[in-house]
């Protein structure tokens, strides 16, 4: 909103200083002073009205250290989130931009299957909340949703080849650009010099005109990674900081990555895939990164609140979209490679215990617990040290996906 309001000031009255609002740091750099602001001072404004409504954590029991003191503690705690990142996004961005609305719909989509799902553990005294089929159900129809999109929408485009595609003219002193953009399903494959792979080689043995059954690849991968990521933020939301934390980190770094691909200079200097309009990403991953480390002041131990599944399945969601969205959704196994240890932890978990039941009659345990972050406090480790060294491996595996841009 305030964005057209700055740009109306700025072209139609030529009022000076307005036309600062043109630039995607200026915005950027607002967004999360904002989203900050009110994570941090309303934040605890909705911790009370949650605490009034009795809006508090149900703990299992699990036979784990300080758990019964978490026992009554806010949960919905993913609402600060929400609405820290949304406000500055609708007062800062161009509302009309495909990749804005598409994460706009991520936020609403997923905080609203994670908040029937707190509803009914809290409120119906169901456990188990939503059952685990409508969370899917939400995830697939999401994923539907963002795969079509992507693949059918006019203003989703990309160039491969930044460096040789773009030309320019001289025409009476002013220098215009040759815009070469073109519908495609490639991304980038990490660590590999000519990086770039096109979903749509995976039909070429079907013959001529495969390219047009690109959609039966690339919607089911959108799919599958966005059920992925949002349930691994799921597992992660365990102790106190950490989902929050390492988000934190995984989205900035793909701030990083979606500044520099929807940037024509940085993109040929960097001879990466530049994504026109992608750029307007980050205002969003700014807000939402601010929102996050406001949110932190009141999760950090001892919690306040807990973001519960109102937060971690939105969370999950939205890095998956980003990450998809600027084409860099082959590093999420290493961007978010606390997420993978998360869900693989229970899967192996499980399975091996399945098997070891079926075949010696005694199911054993690969981890003393699962989630992997269990495991650790089972074996005496304190919550917050815990949280500090997941937190260090964030940041270790954030800083070596960064440098996939140039180690090729």
């Amino acid at each position: 909103m305030l964005y057209y309001l700055f740009e109306y000031l700025d072209k139609t009255l030529n009022i000076p200083g307005t036309g600062v609002f043109q630039y995607i740091t200026f915005r950027s750099a607002l967004a999360l002073i904002l989203s900050l602001s009110i994570s941090t001072l309303f934040g605890k404004k909705i911790i009370n009205f949650l605490r009034n409504q009795q809006v508090g954590e149900t703990v299992r029991e699990l036979g784990l250290d300080g758990q019964t003191e978490k026992a009554g503690t806010p949960t919905m705690g993913g609402l600060i989130i929400i609405i820290a990142t949304l406000i500055p996004v609708v007062l800062l961005t161009k509302l009309d931009n495909i990749y804005i609305i598409l994460l706009i719909v991520t936020t609403l989509w997923m905080g609203t299957i994670g908040f029937i799902d707190d509803y009914i553990k809290i409120f119906k005294k169901d456990k188990a909340g939503l059952k685990g089929i409508f969370k899917v159900i939400g995830q697939v129809g999401l994923g539907l949703i963002v795969g079509s999109v992507l693949y059918l929408h006019p203003g989703v485009t990309l160039r491969t080849d930044p460096v040789q595609s773009v030309t320019f003219k001289q025409t009476e002193n002013v220098i215009t650009e040759a815009p070469l953009e073109e519908k495609s399903t490639a991304t980038t494959i990490p660590f590999l010099k000519n990086n770039t792979f096109d979903y749509a080689e995976f039909l070429a043995w079907t013959g001529d005109g495969y390219e047009k059954w690109a959609w039966l690849i690339f919607i089911p991968i959108v799919i599958f990674i966005i059920t992925a990521v949002s349930n691994g933020a799921n597992l992660t939301d365990g102790i106190d900081g950490l989902a929050a934390g390492t988000s934190a980190i995984s989205v900035l770094a793909l701030g990083i990555f979606t500044f520099v691909s929807g940037n024509i200079i940085f993109s040929s200097y960097l001879n990466i895939m530049y994504i026109p309009n992608s750029g307007e990403m980050t205002v969003f991953i700014a807000a939402f990164v601010g929102a996050l480390v406001g949110f932190l002041w009141y999760n950090s131990y001892p919690a306040s609140v807990f973001m519960g599944d109102t937060g971690s399945l939105t969370i999950g969601g939205i890095i998956a979209v980003l990450a998809i969205s600027v084409r860099k959704e082959m590093l999420i196994p290493l961007l978010c490679g606390i997420f993978l240890a998360e869900n693989l932890s229970v899967v192996l978990q499980v399975s091996y215990f399945k098997y070891t039941k079926k075949r010696f009659g005694e199911g054993k345990r690969i981890f003393l617990m699962s989630p992997l972050h269990h495991h650790y406090q089972k074996k005496g480790y304190h919550e917050s040290k815990i949280v500090t060294r997941f937190w260090i491996v964030g940041i270790l595996l954030a800083i070596l996906s960064i440098v996939t841009l140039k180690l090729r």
